[in-house]
């Protein structure tokens, strides 16, 4: 897992600290993380890997190449950051049944949980709501629809929550929380980067013609499409080296040839049973 800082993380950070609400933020972070990794196993299960995490205010954002993946299971590996998030909140409440002492230590990570659990189901790009919506609205109207839909969204969500704010500061008290909301919201609803789940693709016709790298990878035979598919990098195109378990040589495949033998075979089944020059 690869790990970024979005500048805003870090003025948020000391923002927290000299309000005196440090652990908060830590705590925040904490299940942030758990949610984005929620989101990488659910994709793994699926044979696609999510592998790159950008920490943000408000949460993180996580993001890989998953080409290919259809919206239902898109949407199963959306579901799966809040999933995580409400169980987790769902357990400090049972420990906090049968061990009420507990609840003093554990209090901020249940109600941080629960929160990033509720909030991520917000319509609005880069939340999973916004993923939700774009998948839901893809299967009906198209991408292009989708894409102007859930953006369109987003934006909504972040002039309410800059609305809010002003009205904050006129009527009540500053309030900075919902402003970094407002400014989170309207970065994911401009499309900024890592604002969706990024695509490994077999056409690369464009980026050929540019030029691209070949990545030549050597395998086993008993080796998973799932493990190959992890393998597989954006911009990179790739070159399956296959041998037997003895070593010796049987053949080659190119990225194609590996998708499209994908397309009738399981995740967990081994690429030895695919090959036609064995």
């Amino acid at each position: 897992m690869r790990f970024a800082v979005h500048p805003l993380f870090l003025l948020f950070g000391v923002w927290y600290a000299f309000s005196g609400r440090l652990f908060l933020f830590l705590v925040s972070t904490l299940v942030a993380l758990m949610h984005e990794c929620g989101h990488a196993f659910a994709a793994a299960r699926v044979g696609y890997r999510l592998d790159k995490i950008v920490l943000m205010p408000y949460g993180a954002l996580i993001s890989g190449d998953i080409e290919g993946i259809g919206l239902k299971d898109e949407i199963k590996v959306t579901l799966a950051g809040p999933l995580v998030n409400a169980a987790t909140a769902v357990l400090f409440v049972a420990l906090w049944w049968f061990f009420p002492e507990t609840y003093a230590y554990t209090d901020v990570a249940a109600y941080a949980s629960a929160a990033i659990a509720l909030v991520n189901l917000i319509p609005a790009y880069p939340l999973d709501g916004g993923r939700i919506l774009y998948c839901a609205a893809a299967a009906k109207k198209g991408e292009k629809f989708a894409r102007r839909l859930a953006r369109g969204a987003g934006l909504v969500f972040a002039a309410a929550m800059l609305a809010l704010f002003v009205y904050g500061c006129i009527c009540a008290a500053v309030n900075l929380t919902v402003l970094f909301f407002a400014a989170f919201l309207f970065a994911g609803a401009r499309g900024g980067k890592g604002c969706e789940y990024l695509r490994i693709r077999a056409d690369y016709a464009r980026e050929m013609k540019k030029g691209m790298e070949v990545r030549r990878i050597a395998v086993r035979e008993d080796c998973t499409f799932k493990r190959l598919f992890s393998l597989l990098e954006r911009g990179k195109y790739a070159e399956f080296i296959v041998y037997d378990a003895e070593g010796e040589y049987l053949g080659e495949l190119s990225e194609e040839e590996f998708c499209a033998l994908a397309e009738n075979a399981g995740i967990y089944e081994p690429i030895g049973e695919y090959l036609a020059f064995k």
